[in-house]
């Protein structure tokens, strides 16, 4: 099957590792150029260099104001062209109501919400019909997970978000869609396994949760998103899209 990705261009945040790599990962072999985004300018640039000419690394903080337009800029400049985006963040750290402070909120809103609104808002500007926004979010947007309340209180509002963008710019021939990863081995879920303070039996009873019967990898992720942000995926826009083994059977 041919997803047609082949010279377009896509910006994926967070991108150096997990979820977001995995993802530029896929869109480079099918043919797509990306620009990923990282903490550090070593991080983006070594994991831009692993893909190959297709790809290039850029430092960005999503909390910064100034950083949309950069990057917008950055694919115009190496590739002519601007096709999508994937607008992933790290977690906020994990924490119960109790345990978490204002200042730990003000942070995650800044980086999780904020900046990924306005990213969506400045890409959506430079977008025309045929163009993509991604949202990586989490099963958090339907239901709450033991011991992320931050994630929780934040993610369903940027679903509800990218629900009314899609209605937004539908007209335009723009779709907005939001990818749910459920539990995909990475370094982002051993944290949340270790955090039980028993790694492996918190492993093995999530496992036993799934029908599936393990942990996603990163790489099934991938193709999934990667075939959400394709013309491929022409008729597809304002959902959210669980990648989770079966491990919640309701929309």
């Amino acid at each position: 099957m041919d997803l047609g990705l082949t010279d377009r261009t896509y910006l994926l945040t967070g991108a150096t590792r997990g979820l977001g790599f995995a993802t530029a990962r896929e869109l480079v072999a099918d043919g797509a150029n990306v620009v990923l985004t990282g903490r550090t300018e070593e991080a983006a640039t070594e994991a831009a260099a692993s893909l190959g000419e297709r790809a290039l690394g850029v430092a960005a903080d999503n909390a910064d104001p100034d950083a949309p337009a950069r990057l917008v800029a950055a694919a115009r400049e190496r590739f002519g062209r601007l096709d999508g985006v994937l607008v992933s963040v790290g977690g906020p750290p994990p924490g119960t109501t109790a345990d978490t402070t204002d200042a730990q909120w003000q942070t995650a809103f800044e980086t999780v919400f904020l900046g990924a609104v306005r990213l969506a808002r400045t890409v959506a500007a430079e977008l025309g019909e045929g163009g993509v926004i991604g949202f990586v979010l989490s099963s958090s947007v339907h239901e709450p997970i033991a011991g992320l309340t931050i994630s929780n209180g934040l993610r369903p509002g940027l679903a509800g978000f990218a629900k009314s963008l899609a209605d937004e710019l539908g007209p335009r021939g723009i779709r907005v869609v939001g990818v749910l990863p459920g539990r995909i081995a990475t370094d982002r879920m051993a944290q949340i396994d270790a955090a039980s303070g028993d790694p492996e039996g918190s492993r093995t009873r999530n496992c036993a949760a799934i029908p599936l019967r393990r942990y996603g990898d990163p790489a099934e992720f991938g193709r999934t998103a990667a075939f959400l942000l394709s013309p491929a995926a022409s008729y597809v826009t304002g959902v959210m899209v669980p990648v989770n083994g079966g491990a919640r059977r309701g929309f």
